[in-house]
Parts: structure tokens; sequence; C-alpha cells
């Protein structure tokens, strides 16, 4: 709804100041973006050295190797793994040794003596300080590079179908939040009448049990969202412990512990306190549901912030208590605007009063989300380049425009407001109460049973006659489809927001990507186009081959090759082969067999690129019996 002062009336003045203020916050919120910070962020963390270096040869096995990362991590007995040419552990297979010193943060593993000459893969999966999994791979040679049969998995940590669920859940997660503590607040402050309303009642309830089921997912499939990412590992015992013991898995059984106290709250909420008749008891109760609903709103709020980017990083003992305080003006705001528009469509009894409450508590939330927004962004972007070029400053981006049209709509809203009056349902009022009281005298001397019959009787057109009032109204109309409009840019800006919050922050990927040697991560590369047409001597031996590597950088690779024939049509042959050589290092040739999927198309799946360089690939082609022939091209890679 509208997040400008309530209307009071058709004031030129107050008009004017109302959408300056406005604008003034939306500016400052985009300039706080641009802000540099003045030391190091971390969010996400990255990998910012090894020893030995990616790609990197050396004369004789090293003892260990270590991995430097951008932040602290949590690390298992698996986390880092060292796989010989063949594919086999070259590592003690110990827990990595925590190597950190002052602010620099290091994990090794021992290798075992006598290893051989030859190509191997470090393999690293990690939990990133703020919640999130890490992981990946690189390659170093001992004498010189070799052929490797390490065949890597190509999903990210975090990912599949577990990260798929998982997700979703954090999504829902936000959104039951949102509706439970925005909707509780809105029958508190905006409509105390609303807590008898069975529309208002169900949308917090349904808050309560979304957010719930969420965190219990949440809570099951943390072991396989950081681990093997398998759904079966959810009831794993001892997984189930593991995760206890960390930062997010404590904050999501102190979710779980703060709901049964929301449960309670909501009990007395639509119980004790919709039944409460006297003003002056109802008013006691209100202010203490309001203490006790703000003390279990912060604490929910604060599983977020103890868990997730605020508590990395710079300023965390600042960013945390405002990262609260930034949930709790979503939750009041967008929240408040799911129940308006419930209120608007589901019951009759809404007031113009009503909604200019609701006005002057999204004026509120807007201030409190424009001065936590801008420390956040300075927090989590801090730069020009940071904010146009990373994702994190694409979302931000987003999320601000988004934040403007929510802003112009509720403008429009604002606009209905002022012409919003009870008259119309005041004005029918008369009629309705003369005709309940002459069927209430009609049916004095009836049965109970008849009497209870015409008295349902009663309420359901008693409640049909205000609802087509209501419709009837079109300054009420007007303000329904507005606020429809607004909720519907919100429910978009939720889902930018929540993905905000498993996305690098822009300068944490700056700095990552600025701060690291070459050759200390893993290489950076992009997708690999090759087109080379050929002529094998026989009948329909002519066309053109096209082969795709993505996402062509060191490491698991998907290759897939087309054949057109000379009249541009997809063409089958009897076989094709690939070979890679990287022949500045005397690797390979490295073969690739690809699978057939459909006509004049092939694929291969984990196709390992060992390391960065000009590889050349070879392709031959059959197209009979004794008709073949083998081409080549070189392409960067990695």
């Amino acid at each position: 709804m509208s997040a400008t002062a309530p209307y009071a009336g058709p004031s030129p003045i107050r008009r004017p100041l109302a959408a300056a203020a406005l604008l003034a916050s939306l500016a400052g919120l985009v300039f706080g973006l641009l802000l540099a910070g003045a030391g190091p962020a971390s969010a996400h963390a990255a990998l910012t050295g090894s020893d030995p270096a990616d790609g990197a040869v050396v004369d004789t096995a090293p003892k260990e190797v270590t991995l430097s990362f951008s932040e602290a991590i949590a690390v298992g007995d698996d986390s880092i793994r060292v796989l010989d040419p063949s594919g086999k552990r070259a590592d003690t297979e110990a827990e990595p040794k925590d190597l950190s010193e002052g602010s620099t943060v290091r994990y090794g593993v021992a290798l075992h003596a006598g290893l051989p000459d030859g190509t191997y893969t470090v393999a690293w999966q990690a939990i990133s300080a703020d919640s999130h999994p890490i992981s990946g791979a690189f390659t170093f040679s001992i004498g010189a590079p070799s052929d490797t049969t390490v065949a890597l998995p190509s999903q990210e940590a975090g990912g599949g179908p577990v990260g798929v669920v998982y997700d979703i859940a954090r999504y829902a997660a936000y959104g039951g939040f949102v509706l439970l503590v925005g909707g509780s607040a809105f029958v508190l402050v905006c409509w105390r009448g609303g807590a008898t309303a069975l529309p208002m009642q169900r949308l917090v309830v349904r808050g309560w049990l979304t957010l719930t089921a969420a965190t219990l997912v949440m809570l099951l499939l943390r072991n396989p969202y950081t681990g093997s990412g398998k759904f079966a590992d959810a009831f794993d015992l001892a997984g189930l412990q593991s995760v206890l013991d960390t930062k997010p898995g404590a904050a999501l059984v102190s979710r779980l512990l703060l709901l049964g106290a929301a449960a309670l709250f909501i009990a007395v909420l639509f119980g004790t306190y919709a039944r409460r008749e006297d003003e002056r008891e109802k008013k006691d109760l209100t202010f203490g549901l309001a203490v006790g609903g703000g003390v279990v709103a912060t604490g929910i709020a604060a599983t977020w912030a103890m868990s997730e980017h605020a508590s990395t990083g710079i300023q965390a003992n600042i960013a945390m208590p405002v990262d609260v305080l930034h949930l709790l003006a979503v939750a009041a705001w967008l929240g408040g605007l799911a129940s308006l528009l419930v209120a608007l469509y589901r019951t009759p009894d809404i007031g113009s009063a009503v909604v200019r409450r609701f006005s002057t508590v999204a004026f509120g939330s807007v201030v409190v989300l424009a001065a936590t927004g801008i420390y956040q962004s300075w927090r989590q972007v801090g730069s020009w380049s940071a904010l146009t070029g990373t994702r994190y400053g694409q979302l931000l981006i987003l999320k601000v425009a988004l934040i403007a049209v929510l802003l112009a709509v509720a403008w429009f809203s604002r606009r209905w407001t002022g012409r919003l009056t009870d008259a119309a349902v005041a004005s029918e009022g008369a009629p309705g109460e003369e005709a309940e009281s002459a069927s209430e005298d009609a049916s004095a001397d009836v049965a109970p049973e008849r009497a209870a019959q015409l008295a349902r009787q009663r309420a359901a057109l008693t409640a049909t006659k205000k609802k087509r009032i209501r419709d009837a109204d079109p300054q009420r109309s007007g303000l329904r489809r507005s606020v429809l409009a607004e909720a519907a840019v919100a429910v978009v800006l939720l889902a930018v927001t929540t993905m905000l919050t498993s996305t690098e922050p822009g300068r944490t990927e700056e700095e990552a990507a600025g701060g690291t040697p070459a050759a200390s991560a893993p290489a950076a590369g992009g997708p690999v186009n090759l087109k080379m047409p050929f002529d094998t001597g026989g009948q329909n031996g002519k066309g053109t081959v096209r082969i795709d590597i993505e996402p062509g950088r060191t490491g698991s690779n998907d290759l897939h090759v087309w054949i057109d024939g000379s009249d541009g049509k997809p063409m089958d042959v009897p076989e094709l082969k690939l070979a890679l050589t990287l022949e500045s290092q005397d690797i390979g040739p490295l073969p690739v067999v690809p699978d057939r999927l459909a006509e004049g198309h092939w694929s291969a799946s984990a196709v390992q690129i060992p390391m960065a360089g000009d590889w050349k690939i070879d392709v031959t082609v059959r197209t009979s019996d004794i008709d073949q022939v083998t081409i080549d091209k070189n392409a960067k890679i990695g």
C-alpha cells in the first residue's frame, strides 16, 4: 500500500512533501549503493591461492597440498582430496590441517611419500562462513604432465535436486515469515477487529505453517545440501548431529523453538484477544501482545542474520542488527500489504481508517528500508564496477527498480484511499437492520431448530448484502485493483531479495577476481565453439563439423558435436572420434568418444581438461567403410 504519510484531506502541500520524502529516500538508497568501502569484506569464501598452484609443474613430489581462502570455512574429512592420474587417493585421507595465521585462512592435507610423476587433481568442498557450500578443483603435475582418468562430478556443491528443493524451502521460509509477522502486525496496529475475521486468521496461520515446514525441510536437507547431494542422507543421524554443531544448524533449531512461541502468540491473538470485549482490557492485552510478538519476530529475523551474509565480513556486529531491522521492515510492509489485499477482497467490514493506518506503517517501513538498505549496499557492493559488473550488483539494481515501481503503484493506491469512504455501508445499514429485526420478531415463536436456521439465513443475507455494496463502491474497487498490483510487484521483489541472500556479494566477487593470481586459482574460461569443414573423398563425403565445449575451462566439460551435410541438413556417419592434445606441455592425445544422441548430433559429458592452454582438437570422421578423414583446429581452453 502507500508508503507516504496517511491522507488527511485534499491538502495541496502534503502531497508534494510526501512525494519529495519518497524520492529522497529512494535517491539515498541508490547513492548508498555506490559508496566505496574502506576495507576487505567477505561473504562466500573464495579460493585465493594454493601450493602447488593450479597448472604448476614441480620437480619433486610435495609433502602436502595447501589451499588458502578469503574467509573462514568449515571443513570435514573429505573436504580436500588429492587424486593421482588413475583416480586413487594420493593424500593421507585425514581431516585437513588448519594452517591459518592471523587473517590468512589456510588448510592443508599431507600426501603419501614416493608419489610417481604425472598430473594430480585437487578437489575441495567446504562450507562458507555465510552457510553456503562452495567447491572447486584444479590440477598440478609432478615431473611432467600426463593423462588423467579422474572424472570429477560436474555438479557444483549445493546443486542438483537436493539444491533445488533446499532453495524452494528458502523462498518459502521468507514468504512464511512475511505473512506471519506482517499479518500479525496488521491486526494489532491497523485493524484490531481483524482478529475475529476468518480470512485474516487463515493468512497468519498459513504463514506460520509455511515457515515451520520450510525450516524443518532445510534442517533435514542441510547435510545432503552441503555434502553428498543425496536425499537419502537427510535422515542420517550422524549427519544431522554434525549439522546441529554448525552455525546454520543452530540457527534453524532456534527458529523452530521461536516458532513454538509464535504458535502461542497466534492462539492468544485469535482466541482470548479476539473474544475480549472490554476496551480497556483489550488495550492492555494489545500492548502485551505487541511486546511479546515483537520479541518473537525479532528473534526469528535474527536466525537469518546470524547465519548468512550479515554474520561475515566487515562490521558484523553492526550488520546483524541492521539486517534484523531490514527483515522486520520488509515483513511489516509486504506482509501488511498481503493482509490488506485479503481484507479488501474477503471481508466486508474494513474501513478507510484501517487503510490510512496501514499507510502510516508502510511509510515508516520504507524509511527503515532506505536507511538499512544504504548501509547493506555499501557493505556488500562498495563500487560502481561491482554494482554493474557482478550478479549481486545487477540483482540489487533490479531490487531498487522494483521498489521504485512498488512506490509508484502505492501512490495510486493512496489516491484511492483519499476517496474511500464508509458511507455506502452505513447508508445501507438501516434497511438491513430493520429486515433483521422484523425477521427476528417473525421467528420468535418458532421451534429452536427453525430459529437457528433462520439466524443462519439472516447472517448469509447480511454478508451477501455487504459484499454487494462493497463491490459496487468504485473507490473500493479501484483500491483493490491497485493493491493487487502492489502485491504482484511485492512477490517479485521478495523473490529477488531471497536470491540476493544466496548470491556472492559484489565486493567479494570483485576482490576475488582482481586479487587472485592467475596461477593460484582455477583458470576461468568460456564456451568454445568451432566449425570445421571436411571431405572424405567418397560419395556424400562432404560436410561440416560443429563443436561446442562448455564451460570451456580446466576440469569437467560437456562436449557436443553436430555434423551437417553439404545440403545443410543433419548428417549421420558410421564413426566419429575426437582427441585433445596440448602440444606445449606434451599432454595427449586424450581420446574422446562421444555418444550419438540424435541424427547428426553426438555428445560426451565429464570431458576432463587437465590444464589451461592452446589445445589442438583432432576430429576423425568416417563416412563409409573406406572413406575417412582427420581434421584439426586449435582452441584456447581455460
